[in-house]
This record gives structure tokens, sequence and C-alpha cells, in this order.
């Protein structure tokens, strides 16, 4: 006899969201379906109108966890559409400013599922090693985008200044130092996670994945011709759970698809483990590509180089697209700008994308594995937030509108 279980809201991830699963008698899932039940920001519609420079500074705010890869993929659209080309050490500026953001937010996470992996004896030495790693990683977003959170010198066309030599050096000695730091964390969590004995198979789905590229973002490796985008009620079988629903569904290839750590080591690693595990270790080892990248660019960075380019703010209308690999995966900002004012803005984030997987990938074992394969995603809501629910008096859903966050 089939039961529902429904958690709502599921814990330890930012912004609010439904797991409804479908059980036979022994409590396997046969269906599972996540959905956002986030209420919508608009700051898609409140940047339409306004100077270009407004949208990086709106939209960085649409997630308090996130808003550096929102910053990146707002600024790189709106240079995509001004036909910017930014000079390399602004590029590379950015892509430590990313860097950097990956590691803390990383992090974050493993403190997030700490309780699911954790033994009480290791609790301590693994929220200090957390602690850590978030205070180093948040001290060189501070120095090179003038703020850890919402990033003030991360500009159209570039940056607004270069960093100091001292800086630099500054930077390269903690950054070289947190590398034993970050070595002996991994191998905590890695070894934590092989412990755990989760389920062989948990949370393996036959979705393809969606990368593109290993660490920063490549435009050019988004094809907007394959992207449809669905309202949720011509995606969820029960209609009632399609119209309480405020995301959307992407569609790559008319597919459903999987990014994140695991698509970008995938991709451009060979990685071929799959589902929650490979989830997890994926993030886990991307910590350390992510610091040596780091170190690399400040050994590269030269710190006389010009990092704003000069560039018309007028625009002709073209759409520009910015492709920025946030920690959670491909983030797409979309924009055109004419006439010195932007037309139009939509924002593509992570967890969109991984929305209409998720809840499958429950499928096939207990409930009770149920909230640790949404967790492994990692899902941070108020980014994926683009459909208004409508209410009447008695609470009944009366329409959903899709509105441009």
């Amino acid at each position: 006899m089939s039961e529902k279980i429904v958690i709502s809201p599921t814990s330890r991830q930012e912004g609010h969201a439904e797991l409804v699963m479908e059980v036979d008698d022994e409590g396997i899932v046969t269906r599972g379906r996540y959905f956002s039940i986030t209420p919508v920001r608009g700051l898609e519609k409140l940047v339409t109108g306004k100077f270009p420079e407004t949208a990086p500074v709106m939209c960085q705010r649409i997630c308090g966890v996130c808003p550096i890869p929102h910053t990146l993929a707002s600024v790189e659209a709106m240079d995509d559409s001004l036909d910017i080309e930014v000079p390399k050490a602004g590029k590379l500026l950015r892509e430590l400013t990313l860097a950097a953001h990956t590691i803390n937010s990383h992090a974050i996470h493993h403190f997030l599922i700490a309780t699911d992996i954790v033994p009480e004896n290791l609790f301590a030495d693994a929220v200090n090693s957390v602690s850590t790693i978030r205070k180093n990683a948040q001290y060189a977003v501070d120095m090179v985008a003038g703020e850890g959170i919402h990033p003030s010198d991360v500009r159209i066309g570039g940056m607004t200044s270069n960093i100091s030599e001292l800086a630099r050096k500054k930077l390269y000695e903690r950054f070289k130092h947190l590398i034993p730091v970050v070595n002996n964390h991994v191998e905590l969590v890695t070894n934590l996670l092989m412990e755990k004995g989760f389920p062989e198979g948990l949370g393996v789905h036959s979705q393809p994945i969606l990368a593109s590229d290993k660490i920063y973002g490549d435009r050019t490796q988004f094809d907007l011709d394959r992207f449809t985008e669905i309202m949720p009620e011509s995606w969820y079988e029960d209609p009632e759970l399609g119209k309480r629903a405020c995301s959307t569904i992407p569609l790559y290839d008319g597919l459903n698809v999987e990014v994140g750590p695991r698509a970008r080591a995938a991709k451009f690693g060979g990685f071929s483990e799959k589902g929650v595990l490979a989830q997890h270790l994926a993030r886990a080892m991307e910590m350390k590509t992510y610091l040596f990248r780091a170190i690399d660019i400040l050994d590269e960075l030269n710190t006389q180089a010009k990092v704003m380019a000069d560039f018309n703010p007028v625009g002709t209308g073209k759409l520009g697209i910015g492709a920025i690999e946030g920690p959670r995966g491909l983030d797409v900002h979309m924009a055109t700008v004419a006439d010195g004012k932007t037309k139009f803005y939509s924002a593509l984030v992570p967890t969109t994308w991984n929305i209409p997987t998720m809840g499958p990938a429950t499928e096939g074992f207990h409930h009770e594995w149920g909230p640790h394969v949404i967790r492994a995603y990692d899902p941070c809501l108020s980014c994926a937030t683009h459909v208004m629910v409508v209410d009447d008096e008695d609470k009944s859903v009366v329409k959903n509108e899709m509105v441009r966050i």
C-alpha cells in the first residue's frame, strides 16, 4: 500500500523546499519529488530599465550564501552585451575571487552535513577546521573584491583596482599555509564519508551532466538554443504539487540535468563515480583544485597591470551571457543593454538546474535516506525562485505566474 511522506521544509540548506516521497510497504521510495516553496524576490524585474551598473549590485543579493557567482555572472553578462574585453589582470582577480569563495562555500557545506557524518569525538576538530578555512578564504575575498558577502570591487569591465604587491604576497603566504589545513580537512571528510555507510547506488540517476568549465566558467559552452524552460505544472505529475512549486524547470536538450562539483569532475577530470557519496567526494576534492589555482593566479598576477577596460555603456541591444561555475554548479545570467539601460535580465542558477533531478534521485531506497540525497547537492533555494504562487483566502492555490526574480 502506497504512503506519502512529506518533509517540509527540508533542512540544512538555504531557503525552503519540500521533499515529497511516495513509499511502498517497506518504506522504499517509489516516486520522489523536490520543489522550492521559497517566496519570489523580484530582483530581475528590479534591474530592468535601470543603468547596467545596477544589475551586479542588485543581483548579488539574490542570495547571501552564493553572492560571488551571481556578481560574476552578472558582470560577465553585461561585459558580453557591451562587447567588453576585460584585461587579463582583471580576469585573474575575478577568478581568484571565485576560487576563494568556492573554498569557503564547500567548507560551509561540510559544517551543514557534519551531524550526518562526524562522530562526537571528532566534531570539534571538524568545526575548527571549517572555521580556519573559512576565515582565510573570506579574508581573500575581502582583500581582492572589497567585501566577502557583497563584493563592491567587481565591476562591469573588470575590477575597480588591482591589489597591491604587498597584498599579493600576504595572500600568497596565507594560501600556502592553508595547504596542509585543506589537505587534512579533505582527508578527514573523505574518510568520514567512506565510513558513513551510504547504501551502494544511493542517489545514482541516469540524467546527463552540464558544466561549462573546470574552475571559472565559459559562456561559449552554454548553448542557448539547447535550453528550454517550462512551468512546474507541466513537469510534476501531481497537479497540486506543480501549482505550489516556486521554480521553473530548466531543460537542456529537452532533459533535466545535474550541475555542480561532480558534473565538473566528470566532464573535466574523468571522474566516473555517481550518487551521494560521489557528490560529497567531488566537492571535497575540489577544495584542493581551487586552492592550488588561487596560488597559481597569485604567482601569475601582475599587480601593476590594468584591471578595468574602457567601454561605452550605451549598448547595442545584443544579448549577453555570463556563465560562472559556482560552488553548486553552472550559474547563467543573461542581459541586454540598449540606450544605456538594461532592457532584459534573467538568471538561471545552479539549484534550478538540479531541482528536477534531486527528487527522482531519492527513488529506490528507504525514505530515511531521502534528505541525505538532497543535502548532497547543497541546494540554495532563494536563487532558484522564479514563480509566484497566488493563494485565495483559504490558502488554496489559484495560479502560478512566471516572475523573473
